[in-house]
């Protein structure tokens, strides 16, 4: 069986992805654009250096510095992620020590979008939530394609909405039930319907229960 995702150990009974993005590339190129330009300098050195064998060893140890800290920032970036599930909304982060911060859908009581002219450009923006919680505001900032996350926050909200409505009225028809009985039982009492009329309508409601 195949080992379960941090994601997917997050999710609970009958909850499901419907969409994740992350922070802009934009957010991840100028965390490490100072990093592949060292890399690029140095490893233009030690090729004009090659002749020269212990400072070509120097470079190419001096070449690692750059190259894990460009791993380390692609790395937390990609663990960065915002969620929108049909319960609500997840933030991920963190590699080895992970925190995630969700808000439920139900407790949304407005989302803001905010782009900038390259925002629209490049299909980034700003994402804020306001919830009834005691966090209040999530604030998700630049993250990619934002028009497409709020949409499918704003949509499962709305189908929550009527899940939670039809599940309020079933119970409320369930709790009608008895009284239901009782009242085709004064029909049957009355004349107006029949034993069998009274005991099938009956086996349906109570099938209902």
């Amino acid at each position: 069986m195949a080992k379960k995702s941090y994601l997917q150990e997050l999710l609970g009974k009958n909850e499901s992805v419907l969409l994740i993005t992350r922070q802009h590339w934009f957010v991840l190129f100028s965390s490490i654009a100072l990093e592949i330009l060292l890399i690029v300098i140095i490893v233009g050195v030690v090729g004009g250096l090659t002749f020269v064998y212990p400072m070509a060893i120097v470079g190419l140890v001096l070449v690692l510095v750059p190259l894990i800290g460009m791993l380390r920032d692609i790395t937390i970036w990609y663990n960065r992620e915002y969620v929108v599930t049909n319960r609500r909304v997840i933030q991920t982060s963190g590699v080895f020590r992970k925190d995630v911060v969700d808000s439920s859908l139900e407790k949304v009581n407005d989302v803001k979008m905010s782009q900038s002219f390259f925002g629209r450009l490049f299909d980034y923006g700003d994402v804020e939530i306001l919830t009834a919680s005691e966090i209040g505001v999530n604030l998700f900032k630049r993250i990619g394609d934002p028009v497409k996350f709020k949409t499918a926050m704003l949509n499962a909200k709305e189908q929550l909405g009527f899940e939670n409505e039809a599940a309020v009225a079933e119970r409320r028809t369930t709790n009608d039930i008895p009284t239901l009985i009782a009242e085709l039982d004064e029909l049957r009492k009355k004349g107006i319907l029949s034993e069998e009329e009274f005991q099938r309508k009956k086996r349906e409601l109570l099938q209902k229960m």
